[in-house]
């Protein structure tokens, strides 16, 4: 593509900015990003109380967000001096324990021994049999084989291996088939906590490009990056540095594509492009674009997930919880909407906000009302000794939008890439690989790479 080609970015997400940071190292200087809220960042997304900035969407990284550093480089930020990241774990009932600490529960040591086995196996399995299941994106893995970048060297590696097809299956699945069941014990707290889903529902192949091996080492032993001014100062930070920053508040109500070229209607005025980069929900394009059959058909069986925040002060009096807490028994299909997980991002500190997670759905039931949701999680709290003065901030994101795994089996991102390019349109954001932000980062740099 011609390097004065003007591109339109939709999104300021990571995913758009990504693309942007990457547009301009190769020369293209002449893009625009259109967003339709009124920061940048998506769902890294940092408010502020009382001069403290508190996170509604991704709270840490790892030193396997090699993607997501170099986007602090360009940009000027840091993950040094962010709080430290300590979790507990509570009962149902609202009490301390640690399921992973012999000395105090022996009688699961018999578990735990074994639990330490299968992850160690699992480790194994995953550089050898599943060789390739670690590079950006999904292209190739239905058909056994991997076509991706390698996001330490930056080199694109392809390559056959038939047994990545059992990526397709549900990851509780896949581990019983490998003899590694009790690794959910392990990957659940990071993943399912953490919005992703269920394991009975959701491929292994987006357990395992979001908790990678080695990714998932480091949140077992806390080996974790956090940013003193959030998680969105990465990308407000990025986007200061661009040569065409963000515009904000755009609201987009169609777009064609026609003789050759990409039109952007936006109120009365109508902005032409030569190609556009699509980083926003996919489920939604046809809603505002000139959708193909194709697109309608395949961006019809993306599904997302139901994943509400909520941002909370605590009645005057109450003692601060000094460190996060995880509740397993709420991480499983039949106790939809109870608190998964709560935050304390300052040690004993009220002067901020303790936000709580919950999923309202799960393939094949009912979905959960957003107040019922809100109502256990307020309730979730009370259980662990800390009663809702006020919600100060809330928010029910469009969650980690993916396929099933008929559809993954089926190939659909070998569909839908063999579509980029088309009509001067190409696909990013986070169904192209996965969304936690590197993943996503790594995406955008990849299309980059590869079409421009």
């Amino acid at each position: 593509m011609n390097k004065d080609a003007k591109i339109c970015i939709i999104g300021g997400g990571p995913a758009g900015l990504s693309a942007a940071v990457h547009l301009e190292k190769k020369g293209y200087t002449n893009y625009t990003i259109l967003e339709k809220e009124n920061w940048v960042g998506g769902k890294c997304h940092s408010p502020h109380y009382k001069d403290k900035r508190y996170e509604m969407g991704a709270i840490m990284g790892c030193p396997t967000y090699y993607a997501v550093h170099e986007l602090e480089e360009f940009g000027g930020a840091t993950h040094e001096g962010g709080p430290k990241l300590e979790r507990g774990y509570r009962r149902l009932n609202g009490k301390p324990y640690d399921p992973f600490d012999p000395k105090r529960n022996p009688f699961l040591i018999p578990r735990l021994l074994k639990t330490k086995k299968q992850v160690k196996k699992l480790g194994s399995i995953l550089k050898t049999k599943y060789k390739g299941y670690e590079y950006t994106g999904h292209r190739g893995v239905a058909e056994g084989r991997y076509d991706g970048f390698d996001p330490v060297t930056g080199e694109h590696i392809t390559g056959e291996n038939p047994n990545l097809k059992d990526l397709s299956m549900p990851f509780d699945k896949f581990c019983k088939m490998n003899g590694v069941e009790l690794c959910q014990d392990i990957w659940i707290a990071p993943f399912t906590a953490f919005g992703y889903g269920y394991f009975d529902e959701i491929p292994a192949a987006y357990v395992l490009k979001y908790l990678d091996f080695e990714t998932a080492m480091y949140f077992v032993n806390k080996n974790l990056w956090t940013w003193i001014d959030g998680t969105q100062s990465i990308y407000e930070c990025v986007n200061a540095k661009l040569k065409n920053p963000a515009r904000l508040g755009v609201t987009i109500d169609k777009v064609t594509r026609e003789n050759g070229k990409v039109q952007v209607y936006i109120g009365d005025t109508v902005e032409e492009y030569d190609a556009i980069i699509v980083t926003s929900p996919l489920q939604f394009l046809p809603d505002y674009f000139d959708a193909t059959a194709e697109e309608k058909e395949y961006f019809s069986k993306i599904d997302y997930e139901r994943y509400d925040v909520t941002a909370n002060v605590l009645k005057p009096g109450t003692d601060y919880p000094d460190m996060s807490y995880y509740i397993f028994d709420n991480m499983k299909p039949e106790r939809i909407g109870n608190l998964m997980v709560f935050y304390v991002r300052w040690k004993k500190n009220p002067d901020q906000v303790i936000t709580t997670y919950i999923l309202r759905n799960h393939k094949g039931k009912e979905l959960l009302s957003y107040e019922k949701g809100k109502k256990l999680a307020a309730e979730g709290l009370a259980t662990c000794g800390m009663t809702v003065d006020k919600c100060v901030y809330e928010r029910d994101w469009y969650y980690f939008p993916h396929v099933f795994e008929k559809d993954y089996a089926a190939g659909w991102y070998d569909k839908v890439e063999a579509m980029q390019g088309n009509l001067n349109t190409y696909y990013a954001g986070e169904i192209m690989s996965f969304g936690d932000m590197e993943e996503t980062v790594q995406y955008s740099k990849d299309l980059v790479a590869r079409f421009f």
